[in-house]
């Protein structure tokens, strides 16, 4: 891990502060920004915007079958992560009755290899478990996994009616969901069986484990909701978070509940959703989206905000508070996501012409660093470890 840069002053850029794009300098000192005269590197020409928070980063593993490599697998995305201005990723890990890199027991391998890979790591590196509803013969352990790795944010998934529907069409859909879950069609059929036998016992489960995590303080929520009787069954449960609704109607209960609405930034670049949902970029301009995360594509979360910047849907100082300011509270991060004095020194260095991303500092520390400013930040950083081009 590099070390934590020595106290700067990051002078003559503009800086997202307040809501607004301001000419000011930026401090930072033993990981966290300050205040107060220090040795400075000037920045003219250049953005300093908050580290992107990335509340759902899928495909982090590769799906070539069951045994990942997760040591390696975290490490490849943890430097992705860097380079593209992420600061903060939740890594979207399966529990499902799907089985393969979906099973509890991945799960549990990957958990394991994160708090070991954790101290060396260039980002501050969080889960999102993906729970299916119906592993209910699973949730006692589910609560173990949740307490013994601390674990902030759970979203409820209900993926077997899609599963009971793509089988009924063509074995051979089945056969391709079982080899993106890293598993062969015969446990796929198993488990797509035993959860049709646990119907009955999904709400009562799902009741148990909203209690418990009121208790823990865990956020939760669901995904893929397609209606608004669906959103309002889940905000009674108190699964406040709406993770890609499938229509407006979804979007739009979730926003009368005043739960926040998720959508992936892949939607919003490509101008709708591949299966024909909503579509991001309608749901911001009617108001209906709280946060953008990158759905397994990094690269997205800046190149949307500039987008929607592009397209004259939202100043950037919105457009990027869809993924730094407004997912931080939606988890509850309260240490960052803006660039206040006494936050974690989280920030994306941009140059304003190219918008090309030259320097990232996590917690203080330079974790990418190309091109001029990232030279002249590098120049102020002792040896270390540095995702650099």
């Amino acid at each position: 891990m590099p070390q934590i840069l020595p106290p700067l002053r990051l002078t003559g850029a503009t800086v997202l502060r307040d809501g607004e794009m301001q000419r000011r300098s930026l401090a930072l000192d033993e990981g966290r920004l300050t205040t107060g005269p220090l040795p400075e590197v000037a920045l003219p020409g250049y953005l300093l915007l908050p580290g992107i928070i990335d509340l759902h980063s899928d495909g982090f593993a590769p799906r070539l079958g069951a045994r990942v490599n997760w040591p390696s697998a975290l490490a490849t995305a943890d430097r992705r992560f860097a380079a593209q201005g992420i600061t903060t990723a939740f890594l979207a890990q399966g529990w499902s009755w799907e089985g393969g890199l979906r099973s509890p027991d991945q799960a549990e391998a990957m958990l394991a290899a994160l708090d070991d890979y954790r101290p060396s790591a260039l980002v501050d590196l969080q889960v999102q478990l993906r729970a299916e509803t119906h592993l209910t013969d699973q949730a006692e352990r589910l609560l173990q996994i949740v307490r013994q790795h601390r674990l902030r944010y759970v979203i409820f998934n209900n993926h077997l009616g899609q599963a009971l529907s793509g089988a009924r069409r063509s074995p051979q859909d089945l056969a391709r969901r079982a080899r993106r879950a890293g598993t062969t069609l015969a446990a796929m059929t198993a488990g797509i069986e035993a959860a049709c036998a646990r119907a009955r016992e999904v709400p009562r489960s799902l009741c148990r484990l909203a209690e418990a995590f009121d208790t823990l303080g865990v956020t939760y929520g669901s995904h893929d909701d397609p209606d608004g009787e669906t959103r309002e069954y889940y905000t009674a449960l108190g699964a406040r978070v709406a993770e890609f609704p499938l229509t407006r109607k979804a979007a739009s209960a979730a926003h009368e509940m005043m739960c926040p609405v998720l959508m992936g930034a892949p939607n919003l670049m490509r101008g709708g959703s591949r299966a024909g949902n909503v579509s991001a970029e309608d749901l911001i301009r009617q108001g209906l989206c709280d946060a953008l995360v990158s759905d397994g594509d990094a690269p997205a979360l800046a190149r949307a905000a500039w987008a929607l910047v592009d397209r004259g849907l939202l100043p950037l100082p919105r457009a990027w508070a869809l993924i730094s300011a407004h997912p931080a509270a939606i988890l509850r991060l309260v240490d960052r996501g803006q660039l206040d004095p006494g936050k974690r020194a989280d920030l994306v260095i941009i140059h304003e012409a190219s918008r090309r991303i030259e320097a990232v500092i996590s917690a203080g520390r330079l974790v990418w660093s190309t091109g001029e400013a990232g030279g002249r930040i590098a120049a102020r950083q002792a040896p270390g470890r540095l995702a650099a081009e």
